[in-house]
Parts: structure tokens; sequence; C-alpha cells
């Protein structure tokens, strides 16, 4: 199961709360050990700059995705030279 929670300061601590749902869910008890698997959710700055080898620029990448479509202006034309 997987939750997300945020950390409060208990005294010189720092704690999380369990929600209600998943106490009653997994059944926890006061006083009975638990594990948790912590991971610290990454920041959206941290993926800037990941890409610095890419090859091709943006613009090629549009341009491939944008080959074969038809503007509006490209189907009204075809649709005038069918008539």
């Amino acid at each position: 199961m997987e939750i997300e929670t945020k950390t409060r300061k208990w005294g010189s601590s720092i704690g999380v709360v369990l929600p209600k749902e998943v106490v009653d869910e997994i059944g926890i008890k006061p006083n009975e050990k638990i594990v948790i698997d912590i991971k610290k959710r990454p920041l959206a700055k941290e993926f800037f700059g990941l890409l610095k080898d890419w090859k091709r620029s943006t613009q090629e990448i549009k341009d491939e995705m944008r080959a074969g479509w038809l503007s509006a202006s490209d189907i009204l034309a075809e649709r005038k030279s069918k008539k």
C-alpha cells in the first residue's frame, strides 16, 4: 500500500500520521512495530538538465509528429480541388 502524508515536527524529531483508513485496513495497533518504505518526492527542478545530451531539437520533434497531418486550410483546399 502506498500513501502520501506530510511530516510534522514532534519535539526534536519528525513524525508522520497514518490516516485512520490505512490503520483500519491494515489493522495496525498502538505500540506495534511496522516497516515503512520512505521515498522523498523529487522536485520538478531536479528533472531539468536530464536530457542535455538530447540530439534533436523540440522543433524537429514537433515537425516529425505533424508530418502527415493536414491543416484546416489544406483540407479545404483539397475538398475544393476535388469538386
